[in-house]
């Protein structure tokens, strides 16, 4: 079962328009890896702080 923050970071992207794949090329993923974070299939050390941190950004980003 996917973590809680998982359920936050899709919400966020679906909140401000940002796409799986824009999110992913920020985060220098694939989009199929960082579909398998967020669904709970792989569990990457520190990968709740690195996904937080480039969603913030790219938060930022569109609200320039």
């Amino acid at each position: 079962m996917p973590a809680q923050w998982t359920g936050d970071i899709f919400g966020k992207l679906k909140a401000n328009r940002i796409t799986q794949i824009e999110f992913a090329g920020k985060l220098g993923y694939t989009p199929q890896y960082v579909c398998s974070v967020l669904n709970g299939k792989r569990q990457p050390k520190n990968a709740e702080r690195l996904f937080k941190t480039v969603l913030e950004e790219l938060i930022a980003e569109k609200n320039m």
